[in-house]
């Protein structure tokens, strides 16, 4: 089973905080080659804190995927890090969280042959599933263009609130996520389409997928 699941930062042990932190080193200094802090061979910054919660895609005891979420009354990177990039990020008042940290790590996913399974769908649908069990309004999240494309091609109905450049002169946008019932069905439909015979809840959260190995579509 792959399980989707949420862990408040209090609560990540040593071990799995290592794994999660190495992990983001690979993805985003590695091969993104973002600006970002490492030390000890890991990457962290000051948004993993208390008020902090990580998404989790746990495969045979290994981290698949995550992001990581903060409630938008708090320091986040869209009001932090990424604010002077921006001409007006104004966020609106309510229960909202803000996303970031998003990645599927692919090296993982190509070692325990997962490439036929939908993991991204599975991870956008677990955003949805998280922030409806808890109540959320919706999420914001700042993204690259490419990762905008991939939103936008899920059938998730992302919209641009603000966009900007990057250090890299590449554009990057604000965006809102709805969590509403209809975009829940859409990614839930995008994951059954990748496995018809899938049977099992896809609204529930924590979220668990049967893996199913030697497909032939």
């Amino acid at each position: 089973m792959l399980h989707l699941l949420d862990v408040k930062y209090n609560f990540l042990s040593e071990l799995k905080s290592q794994e999660l932190f190495s992990l983001r080193k690979k993805v985003f200094k590695d091969r993104l080659n973002w600006m970002v802090n490492t030390e000890n061979n890991m990457e962290s910054d000051q948004y993993d804190n208390p008020r902090t919660t990580y998404i989790f895609g746990i495969y045979k005891e290994s981290c698949i995927c995550s992001l990581r979420f903060i409630e938008i009354k708090y320091p986040n990177m869209i009001t932090g890090t990424f604010k002077s990039w921006f001409k007006n990020i104004d966020l609106p008042k309510g229960n909202y969280v803000e996303a970031s940290r998003l990645f599927i790590d692919k090296d993982q996913v190509q070692a325990k042959e997962l490439k036929q399974q939908p993991v991204s769908a599975l991870l956008f649908l677990s955003m949805i599933n998280y922030a409806r069990h808890y109540g959320y309004e919706g999420i914001y999240a700042i993204v690259s263009h490419p990762m905008y494309l991939i939103f936008k091609k899920s059938g998730w109905k992302v919209s641009v609130v603000e966009q900007a450049m990057s250090e890299k002169q590449e554009n990057i946008y604000l965006i809102f996520m709805p969590v509403d019932a209809g975009n829940q069905s859409t990614l839930m439909a995008l994951v059954k389409a990748k496995v018809p015979a899938l049977r099992c809840e896809l609204d529930s959260w924590p979220l668990s997928f049967p893996v199913r190995k030697h497909r032939t579509d």
